[in-house]
């Protein structure tokens, strides 16, 4: 199971994606793609009032209240664009100024241009698009921001920051108060009660609904933006008078000075004061470009048996829209959609928005909004997740990070399999923690998830090399060596068993000293530990049959099955090794006996590595013949243990050779048979 905070795009996981302005809606009309450079225009000619090339330092700044100055055509056409063209530029100028963007200016072989920095990469692509048409922002510090003219490359706006109300999860909008100077040669000073003072306000829609005045095209507009798959924001303006503003301040600072309740008085009083009948200006829609191979890995991810959850803060439509054309729900599957529950749902009316799922589960997908998820994982918390586990996707939308979290806590508790949540920002940390395992994208919103994570990645498309290719080699090779490492202690104590019987249990060790910790380490620890290289097929084969990690759901590479085998093979292997050469030396206690039994005893388990191994790694030849060399080159030194008389003899010879064809073919020839009869889905894709 896969939990990503998607829109697929910059918030998987904003981990998949570049973000880029796409269109924006003054009330009247819209403009996007080629349309721009008519916003160009605008903007040319609404900060171009009193320009002059002989008195550039002369020429006035532009505040909020400066008229615009269409260009010159007919009356009618002339107040038209005036409007237009007036509203444009507030809409603009509004974007230039209410963020926490800061330039740099940094040089590169002599040239100099300006990054922006900030902790969303949406404000970093507004202030990007505002500089595309004509408004750059010039500098900004803790005080004052100074916006300039592409075109006439003069300073046309200076402010002084007021006061700065940032953006939370909560709140879902930020703001700003600002003091727009108005002299040529105006300064920042904290101390002048002089110009203009307004504030700013942008969010999301449905908290800037009850915000702004009323309007008949708000709702609309930034449902059809969440149908394109935009993020919509929503950009507001209130004039204030010097009489407003100080009575907001005084209570403001008061309630900022508060022992109890602070965050809640501080946000009342903005409330009270500002945030009531702001002038619309506009909706901006801002563009996550899907990252390379999203579409692809999100496909081979689910033929590889792994469900996944898209967990957002985006809109119902902006998710659905996002959802499609990452291809996590395709185009002709059904969208069962669950949004808007009233606020006191009566349990029937909520469960029966569910039982609409139950018979189609296996073609179905559930989109949620927050507020319904929120009742049914208080109110109806198991009907909920029985159901929703059993669906090929679920799309969450406008969640809070705490239901992010509760949500993967949830999968992990009532299926009791693993979960993994990816994401890429501060908002996914706490669902990346609640997580079996947490994969963290070093995005554009910083390193907080990689750094909480137990992987990190820089790209969403090394989620399949990570999983299918990783992963998969990481747990078939636990699962062989674990087994083994079973096999090579189980068949030792077999052994020691058989001749505790043929000496009727008198306390003596079969090996001793140096032969038993030779064993366990220099004789075979470097070729059973050499099976972490096997790899059974290749990664290009493993991408393209995504279907092979899907096997490892049933757990046949390590079950209950696969360990009582091994321990039959160990109890063969050990009994036939020690009772052969008991009885083909005479002998039950004797150097020449101990001799034969352990020599096969090593190369039996070197023969049976050999057995397991599927694609050869030199380091596995190397261990094999390494261990091989250095068993046989300690022979002359094991002469307190071995008759080495004897093991320079043909009989030696023989007896060890027979004993280790007797303990090694017949498993070998079941696995042989059995891999014929029933071969494994590796060998199928290899066309073996």
């Amino acid at each position: 199971m896969v939990c990503m905070p998607l829109p697929l795009r910059q918030e998987i996981t904003k981990q998949i994606s570049e973000m880029e302005l796409k269109k924006i809606h003054v009330g009247t009309v819209s403009y996007a793609n080629e349309a721009m450079d008519e916003v160009a225009s605008y903007i040319s000619q609404g900060f171009s009032i009193g320009f002059s090339l002989d008195a550039i330092e002369a020429s006035p700044l532009v505040t909020p209240s400066s008229t615009y100055h269409a260009a010159s055509t007919g009356a009618s056409t002339t107040r038209t664009r005036r409007e237009i063209g007036s509203r444009v530029r507030d809409l603009v100028l509004a974007l230039a100024l209410c963020h926490n963007v800061t330039p740099t200016t940094e040089g590169d072989n002599g040239h100099n241009f300006t990054t922006y920095q900030a902790s969303s990469p949406d404000e970093i692509a507004i202030v990007r698009w505002t500089e595309s048409v004509g408004l750059r922002l010039m500098h900004r510090d803790r005080h004052s921001i100074t916006l300039q003219s592409i075109d006439t490359s003069r300073i046309v706006v200076k402010v002084r920051i007021l006061d700065i109300f940032p953006f939370t999860s909560e709140g879902k909008r930020m703001g700003v108060i600002l003091r727009f100077l108005q002299g040529p040669g105006s300064t920042v000073d904290l101390a002048d009660e002089a110009g203009e003072l307004w504030f700013y306000q942008k969010g999301a829609d449905t908290v800037m609904a009850s915000i702004v005045a009323a309007n008949d095209w708000l709702d609309e507009e930034t449902a059809n933006m969440a149908r394109e798959g935009l993020r919509t924001l929503v950009i507001g303006r209130k004039k204030l008078s010097t009489h407003q503003y100080r009575d907001f301040s005084n209570q403001y600072k008061e309630a900022s000075m508060s022992l109890q309740r602070r965050d809640s008085s501080m946000a009342r009083v903005v409330k009270d004061h500002l945030e009531r009948n702001l002038e619309l200006l506009g909706v901006t829609g801002v563009e996550d470009k899907l990252q390379k191979d999203v579409k692809p890995s999100l496909e081979l991810l689910r033929n590889a048996g792994i469900k996944i959850w898209m967990l957002t803060g985006d809109k119902v439509e902006t998710a659905q829209c996002v959802a499609v054309s990452a291809k996590l729900v395709s185009r002709t599957q059904y969208i069962h959609t669950i949004t808007k529950l009233p606020s006191a749902p009566s349990a029937s009316s909520a469960l029966d928005a569910l039982s609409l799922l139950g018979s189609k589960s296996d073609s179905t997908a559930l989109l949620i909004d927050g507020e319904s998820l929120s009742y049914f994982l208080t109110h109806h918390r198991q009907e909920f997740i029985s159901l929703a586990v059993l669906l090929p996707a679920v799309i969450a939308c406008r969640c809070s990070p705490t239901q992010k979290a509760d949500v993967a806590s949830l999968i992990r508790h009532h299926t009791r399999k693993r979960v993994a949540c990816i994401g890429d920002g501060g908002n996914d940390v706490s669902m990346i923690q609640a997580a079996d395992v947490g994969i963290g994208i070093v995005g554009k919103e910083g390193r907080q998830a990689s750094l909480a994570a137990d992987f990190s990645i820089t790209q969403f498309h090394h989620l399949t090399k990570l999983l299918v290719w990783h992963g998969r080699n990481s747990y078939k090779r636990s699962a062989k060596l674990a087994q083994f490492v079973i096999h090579r202690g189980l068949i030792i104590s077999v052994c020691q068993t058989v001749y505790s019987i043929a000496t009727k249990f008198e306390p003596h060790a079969l090996y001793r000293d140096w032969l038993l910790v030779g064993y366990a380490t220099v004789y075979t620890m470097a070729p059973v530990f050499s099976l972490v290289l096997d790899t059974d097929v290749d990664e290009g084969l493993a991408n393209l049959y995504p279907e092979l990690y899907k096997e490892l759901t049933t757990g046949a590479s390590l079950s209950y099955r696969t360990f009582f085998i091994w321990v039959l093979v160990s109890i063969y292997q050990g009994g036939i090794i020690q009772g052969l050469s008991q009885i083909l030396v005479g002998s039950v206690d004797s150097d020449r006996m101990v001799s034969v039994s352990f020599t096969v005893l090593v190369i039996n388990e070197l023969i049976m590595v050999a057995f397991e191994v599927v694609t050869w790694h030199w380091i596995m030849i190397v261990s094999l013949l390494g261990t091989m060399a250095i068993f046989l080159g300690s022979i002359p030194f094991l002469g307190g243990y071995f008759d080495l008389g004897y093991v320079w003899s043909w009989g030696f010879v023989w007896r060890v050779t027979a004993i280790s064809a007797i303990s090694l073919i017949p498993p070998y020839s079941v696995k042989i048979l059995r891999r014929t009869l029933k071969p494994p889905s590796y060998r199928k894709v290899q066309g073996l």
